[in-house]
């Protein structure tokens, strides 16, 4: 099917050679004129971009084969089709020529007929793989699409999970935003440490942030009068409540168990939520991990959840100021922390602090 609005674009030094191939092509097509290569590179940029180029090869200065390469050198004329014309009919330059990259090789004296039949394959040809990169482009876009549209309704889905927890703990607030917080900036500063390099990359820190606000999914679990309580718990009721770390990584794994396929985070997420309470000198539960057999997923957020604990108003004590809690991080520095973390935590204290700021409960 023949379309006028398709432009073509004749490069040859010779007027009459432009005039023979003009007056045969313009009763079908948008045509341009060049009478040199350096015009021809011009051209080629501005519009109506040529949809095929027929190049003359014998041109002074710059020849047809250094303005293909030109072309080619070039993104936004790297992909126009292009038809060598000369007079040359040897094998030997017809290969060199398609060797290049050009599409079509015609020789001189033309055979209307012919060339005509030749720009309207290439023509149609160029129209297929438009079509072709035009649909892969609405493909990539709509899976880009439907992607943000999963990860949103993950992130969504995250947090309607942990603000069940949060529910019942009223006074927690916005603790699951802080903490979320200082795991992302604690996991990107460690990140380029010796011991976490080989962790701690760009996908595993993004997994790592999604899944924090799960760390504390298994309170649901917890009687009100223990999660309550205004007061110190006895030691029947602390042993209820380390239970939470268990509970919540039971349902995530549950969970897991009921998906189709396996969902990434959701492993970081059970890691996080059965042994954020360990402790590095093996004192913490629910297993009495010690030093690295503890995840470096849950050593992050064990720091990341005891600070926001210390800062911030709970049930049973009132937010610490912020001296003191730097005196019980450090304390617990090789005892309840991973040394290299604390260090990483303190020489940039500043920013957790303006995490905590960014992100106050209201009532403060």
């Amino acid at each position: 099917m023949l379309d006028i609005n398709q432009t073509l674009l004749i490069v040859d030094d010779s007027p009459e050679n432009l005039t023979i191939l003009s007056d045969m092509l313009q009763p079908l097509y948008r045509v341009r004129v060049a009478t040199s290569g350096q015009k021809a590179l011009r051209i080629a940029v501005t519009a109506p971009y040529p949809d095929l180029i027929l190049l003359d090869v014998m041109m002074p200065d710059m020849d047809g084969y250094q303005v293909f390469q030109q072309l080619r050198s070039v993104p936004a004329t790297a992909e126009i089709p292009v038809i060598f014309v000369t007079a040359m009919d040897s094998m030997e330059a017809q290969l060199h020529g398609l060797d290049l990259g050009a599409v079509d090789y015609i020789t001189k004296p033309m055979n209307p007929a012919i060339v005509l039949a030749r720009i309207r394959i290439q023509l149609e040809l160029k129209q297929a793989r438009d079509w072709l990169r035009n649909q892969n482009s609405y493909l990539e876009l709509e899976i880009s699409k439907r992607m943000a549209e999963n990860e949103l309704i993950q992130e969504v889905s995250i947090r309607a999970l942990a603000h069940l927890a949060e529910a019942r703990d009223p006074e927690t607030g916005n603790h699951i935003l802080r903490t979320q917080g200082y795991v992302l900036q604690l996991a990107q500063l460690l990140r380029d440490h010796p011991r976490f390099t080989g962790t701690l990359d760009d996908h595993y820190i993004k997994l790592l942030a999604r899944s924090a606000p799960l760390h504390d999914i298994g309170k649901v679990g917890i009687p009100d009068a223990i999660l309550l309580k205004p007061g110190p718990l006895n030691a029947e009721e602390w042993a209820i409540m380390k239970t939470h770390a268990k509970i919540g990584s039971d349902a995530i794994e549950m969970a897991e168990r009921d998906a189709a396929e396996a969902v990434e985070f959701l492993s970081l997420a059970k890691e996080i939520a059965h042994w954020h309470h360990e402790k590095w000198d093996g004192s913490g539960y629910p297993d009495g991990l010690v030093g690295d057999a503890i995840p470096v997923s849950a050593r992050i957020m064990a720091l990341a959840d005891v600070f926001d604990a210390l800062i911030s108003r709970r049930v049973y004590k009132s937010p610490m100021p912020v001296d003191k809690v730097q005196d019980i991080i450090a304390a617990g520095r090789g005892q309840h922390f991973d040394p290299d973390i604390v260090d990483t935590f303190f020489a940039h204290f500043s920013v957790f602090c303006g995490i905590a700021d960014r992100h106050r409960d209201p009532a403060e």
